[in-house]
């Protein structure tokens, strides 16, 4: 039995609930002790001063995403609903992707859609289709490119070093946006230069011009690491009218807090343009990342959102990344807004961040105002920051008591046109997720609330606020044993659940045999970011201990084969100068020669045993590697090579790898012991 409750105030205000009988009690026992707590009072003007609110949005890089792509149905459009479709979940307002250049960036490497100036195809790697999977659920979602490495055709050596600032390089970013628009009719609203390096004044014009002589609309966002372009557009004229966004990174101090200080500089708010906050995470700006549960992650992220206008005049904000869905033993683990890593099972996690995201995104669309005088502190800490619709009638709050330790009234008095009407009240914090708890009539422009501390409430005018339904299946092992003849994956694409960590390894037509096999395909070294691992990909599962790994390997070059096991951590930031992950590793070159090697990051690697064997030429092989306890076995063609004792390495995933050059692999197999 459900029952509707009114109840009037001192100040002329009406609170309606809809709760079951039993709860009438306990809620006048609230209302009896709030009685007492501090009364604060906020007026919401409508004629109130403040910057648009430009949207919250996600970055799509670092192969952050790839194992999204592998998830079958219907739990992959589940996932893309609580990303992106409105008055569901995040309800995300922008999306910025990678333009892949077969290149580490984080977690992996993504595949370039020109590896060279004659070469061309749009539907490598997985960024067109989220694009296209955002845009179809939310078609006035912001879209946003930016390179994290590049081809090495589109380079220049500037003091010996390659850098991408040239002019084919602008032209090559200019044919990622009208291939969106031509191949998948999606309009890019910005591009950036070069994640997190250091600019280049004469490229960013040399971008400009070539983007309006393409007559593309696309607009500059500068410079995606710290304010310093700033001082440079306001001492030239050209340069300002060229850019059209400033982006910094984290823009907090990393001080050991969470929370940060932010960092907007003086020349930044000098230049008029619209700073935002173009990647950030709730980890304090370089910290660990933090997990995904509402003590840590929620919690942070709904300050941070706030804070970053209050104190940063900050109008958007973009979380690196949209979902965590990559292996564990990778870089900066746990980054998702939600969590989506084993597409075997179909399982995956929505986590607070979701919820703490939708309190804005759900409520407030690009295009709003912020309203200064009616944003800011708690008194009893916490945060508060009003935006009024375009119409300049409807209104939502945003406010977080994340730090306070007691109950806040508070009294709001409306004026300034905005509208009186109904006020939606939804909260999230330990016990409640994104829930409607009450319904406030204003009476004589004003009302009142109570909020409880280590929350986060938004309080609206506006309906269409909805919380998705959908429920993953449970998690579940990744399958073994495992193989992959790679027949089933179309040509020009990556098999499922194999993540490269550099190179580009794709299904080809076998050489010297019938059907498809996995190819490594890249042959230049690309304009890197920052690791430099040797191509190689990966997958399986951390926690496996005995197994053997076996392929079927072909010399295409003069690039080695390696046949990696046990790799029980692949962060290629652990050590940038790392060739291989931390594992065993099989090294075998097409004159014969072969190494078992023992690698861990940030120690010298270990020969555990090395020859010669035979290799015929123009001949496939099989290669194997087997791990039961502390013996390690490596064997070609069905001979042993060695057979060593070694505990450095007791379990982890498996992977393939090359040198940059063509080599083949096929009939991939892993069988426990």
């Amino acid at each position: 039995m459900r029952a509707q409750l009114l109840i009037g105030s001192p100040f002329g205000t009406s609170i309606q609930m809809k709760a079951p009988t039993v709860f009438l009690i306990s809620f006048f026992c609230l209302a009896i002790a709030h009685a007492n707590s501090q009364q604060i009072q906020i007026a919401l003007d409508g004629k109130s001063q403040g910057k648009i609110f430009d949207g919250l949005g996600a970055v799509s890089a670092g192969a952050s995403s790839r194992l999204l792509i592998d998830y079958p149905e219907p739990e992959r459009s589940q996932i893309l609903d609580y990303l992106f479709k409105p008055g569901y979940g995040a309800s995300l307002q922008h999306l910025k992707v990678e333009i892949g250049a077969g290149v580490n960036s984080t977690d992996g490497s993504e595949p370039s859609h020109m590896r060279t100036s004659t070469d061309h195809s749009s539907t490598r790697g997985y960024e067109w289709w989220l694009m296209t999977e955002a845009h179809k659920r939310n078609p006035n979602i912001v879209l946003e490119i930016l390179p994290w490495g590049a081809p090495a055709w589109v380079g220049r050596d500037v003091a010996g070093k390659k850098t991408l600032y040239s002019n084919q390089m602008a032209e090559y970013v200019a044919d990622f946006i009208q291939t969106a628009k031509h191949d998948y009719s999606l309009d890019i609203a910005y591009t950036g230069v070069w994640n997190e390096r250091d600019y280049n004044i004469a490229y960013i014009k040399q971008l400009h011009d070539i983007l309006k002589a393409d007559h593309l609309a696309t607009q500059i966002a500068c410079c995606d690491s710290d304010w310093g372009i700033a001082n440079d557009i306001l001492k030239d004229p050209e340069l300002a009218a060229d850019i059209a966004i400033i982006g910094a990174h984290y823009p907090r101090t990393d001080d050991g807090n969470v929370y940060g200080m932010l960092t907007t500089t003086v020349a930044a708010r000098k230049t008029a343009k619209p700073l935002w906050s173009s990647e950030d995470q709730p980890n304090g700006g370089g910290g660990p990342f933090v997990s995904r549960d509402w003590p840590a992650g929620g919690r942070i992220l709904a300050h941070l959102y706030n804070r970053n206008y209050l104190e940063g005049s900050i109008t958007s904000t973009e979380i690196w990344s949209p979902i965590t869905s990559y292996f564990e033993n990778l870089a900066a683990p746990h980054s998702g807004l939600m969590y989506a890593n084993t597409p075997w099972s179909g399982h995956y996690d929505v986590q607070s961040p979701i919820w703490v995201t939708a309190h804005t995104t759900q409520f407030a669309q690009p295009g709003w105002q912020y309203l200064d005088s009616s944003s800011g502190n708690l008194p009893e800490k916490g945060t508060y920051v009003t935006l009024r619709s375009t119409d300049k009638k409807n209104w939502s709050i945003v406010l977080e008591t994340i730090d306070a330790k007691q109950p806040q009234k508070i009294f709001f008095k409306i004026s300034g046109g905005l509208a009186t009407t109904l006020v939606h009240i939804w909260e999230t914090n330990s016990t409640h997720t994104f829930e409607q708890v009450a319904s406030v009539k204003p009476v004589t422009g004003a009302f009142e609330f109570t909020f409880d501390p280590d929350s986060i409430y938004s309080l609206t005018t506006t309906t269409g606020q909805g919380k998705g339904s959908a429920q993953p299946p449970p998690p579940a092992a990744f399958p073994l044993p495992y193989a992959d003849n790679f027949e089933d994956t179309p040509i020009g694409h990556a098999p499922k659940y194999l993540s490269d960590q550099d190179g580009a390894f794709e299904v080809q037509p076998c050489v010297g045999r019938a059907g498809r096999c996995l190819e490594q395909v890249i042959t230049a070294i690309p304009i890197r970011w920052d690791p430099l691992p040797d191509p190689f990909t990966l997958t399986g599962d951390s926690a496996w201990t005995d197994y053997t790994v076996s392929a079927d390997i072909r010399f295409l070059s003069n690039a080695q084969v390696t046949l990696m096991g046990r790799i029980d951590s692949a962060d290629a930031f652990e050590d940038g100068n790392a060739r291989w992950p931390s594992g065993y590793i099989l090294r075998l070159q097409p004159d014969g020669t072969w190494e078992l090697l023992s690698t861990e990051y940030k120690k010298p690697t270990v020969s555990l045993a090395a020859g010669m064997a035979i290799i015929k030429p123009g001949q496939w092989h099989l290669l194997e590697l087997h791990f039961k306890g502390t013996q390690i076995t490596a064997i070609l063609e069905g001979t042993t090579l060695a057979t060593v004792q070694n505990s450095t390495h007791t379990h982890g995933m498996f992977a393939l790898g090359s040198e940059c050059d063509h080599v083949q692999f096929d009939n991939l197999r892993v069988t426990p012991f």
